[in-house]
């Protein structure tokens, strides 16, 4: 406890980093402030009320939306559609990079390329806000606040109105554009990568309700709580390790200089040793988002099967179920599948070993060029597979552990995209603190020895 504090008055010291976290701290107080205002003409009490009545949060994709969202999406708020269109956006344009090649050009542009990409990426994120508000609003009616013509107690006005549904879409693409800009000014003025801090604020805003409904529920003294606590810890353990293992490449970059007096010159060769660090799971969360959106097809395919005793309504019905063997088999091939194609896509060994060869590194043993790209592709393979399995077992890890009895919302918490999102991103804020720590001569968060002043 000593040692946290100390290591807290170290961060006040440092005034650019008491800055930046106070300036990362307003702007999430702002997003939560924003996540509890309804949309004009929606009764926020009532809205409340029925969620509180619900005894299970939302499967599949919607109950993703709304955990990256912080509730914002069940609640009908100005920020329902959150961050999400941006995230689809930054997508979109990275893989059009592979086929396109103006935005090919644009990558290799440097900084100047890079800010028109963003630009890019803004307006597209506007284009998509603009399909998925109405989409919004219309999921509204039908399923988050039912209205079958009647007038729903949530609705101060008629959803169908349309003084209603012209604000909504307005406020909601704005709403968007507001979280895109936050999260771009933390990134720039606060700590760590903003667009995904908002999304792990989202995330870990449920899981106090989440344990506190697990302790509720709990009928063995507190017993079973505290082993669904040390199992929620070996999860996060799990999830440090894949994120963060990586496979170390040797590399070696000669350096020649010349020496010597006019009447001669002397050759001087020089190897610096380095390593190439590929990640076991380079792919991060893409193929669990990836397969999670291909898991909600199967749900829609059931209203288009008429005959509800058929075998394919059926296996429709048992695979959009996240807590079926069929669903958590079909998830885990789509997964492994996703791992590998965003892999390739994104991981370029042709550009790596043209880079290393253009700068003077070789990988010893290995030639130069082409037998350099095969070799990193070989080792890419072969860390990957293990590295689905991996993710594979993260993904499943909350169908299972609801299966022996922990609760629906608290299960979320043990892997998933949500795991993954929360440690990357807090690993990731924490390496940053700890760097200004280190620099400042400081303890760093990650280290137990002083740093000394060798200078």
């Amino acid at each position: 406890m000593k040692g946290l504090i100390q290591t807290i008055k170290n961060i006040w010291n440092i005034k650019e980093l008491r800055e930046k976290l106070t300036i990362t701290f307003m702007f999430l107080i702002v997003y939560r402030f924003g996540s509890y205002i309804p949309l004009p003409g929606i009764d926020i009490n009532e809205v409340t009320r029925l969620l509180a009545e619900q005894t299970e949060s939302q499967n599949g994709l919607l109950g993703l939306l709304n955990s990256f969202t912080g509730g914002s999406f069940n609640r009908a708020s100005i920020l329902a559609l959150g961050i999400m269109p941006y995230i689809s956006a930054a997508i979109v344009i990275q893989l059009m990079q592979l086929a396109v090649p103006y935005l090919q050009k644009l990558q290799k542009d440097g900084e100047s390329g890079q800010k028109k990409v963003t630009q890019i990426t803004r307006w597209l994120t506007i284009a998509i806000c603009l399909v998925q508000a109405p989409a919004y609003l219309t999921l509204l009616q039908t399923q988050l606040l039912p209205y079958s013509g009647g007038f729903h107690s949530a609705y101060l006005l008629a959803p169908t109105n349309f003084w209603f549904l012209v604000p909504s879409v307005i406020i909601l693409v704005t709403g968007c554009i507001f979280t895109m800009w936050m999260g771009e000014k933390i990134t720039d003025r606060g700590v760590g990568n903003g667009i995904s801090i908002l999304i792990m604020v989202g995330i870990l805003a449920d899981l106090p309700q989440a344990l506190l409904n697990a302790f509720e529920v709990d009928t063995t003294g507190g017993i079973a709580f505290m082993m669904e606590i040390l199992g929620l810890l070996i999860a996060i353990f799990l999830c440090v390790i894949l994120v963060q293992a990586v496979r170390k490449v040797p590399v070696q970059y000669v350096r020649r200089a010349q020496s010597g007096s006019s009447s001669y010159m002397r050759s001087v060769t020089d190897s610096v040793r380095s390593y190439i660090p590929l990640k076991v799971n380079a792919a991060g969360v893409m193929p669990i988002i990836f397969a999670q959106a291909i898991m909600f097809l199967p749900a829609t395919l059931v209203g288009l099967v008429s005959d509800s005793n058929s075998s394919l309504m059926i296996f429709f019905q048992k695979v959009s179920d996240p807590f079926t063997w069929q669903n958590n088999i079909v998830f885990a091939i789509l997964i492994i599948v996703f791992t590998f194609f965003y892999t390739a896509i994104t991981i370029p060994v042709n550009q790596m070993a043209d880079d290393l060869k253009r700068n003077g590194g070789i990988i010893p043993g290995i030639k130069p060029g082409k037998d350099t790209a095969e070799y990193l592709d070989d080792i890419l393979s072969k860390i990957t597979f293990p590295g689905s399995i991996f993710l594979v077992l993260i993904a499943v890890m909350p169908a299972i552990v609801h299966m022996f009895g922990v609760d629906q919302r608290l299960s979320m918490f043990y892997g998933g995209t949500s795991l993954l999102i929360m440690v990357a991103v807090i690993l990731d804020t924490v390496q940053q603190i700890n760097t200004y720590l280190l620099n400042h001569h400081y303890d760093g968060l990650m280290s137990s020895g002083r740093v000394r002043n060798v200078a």
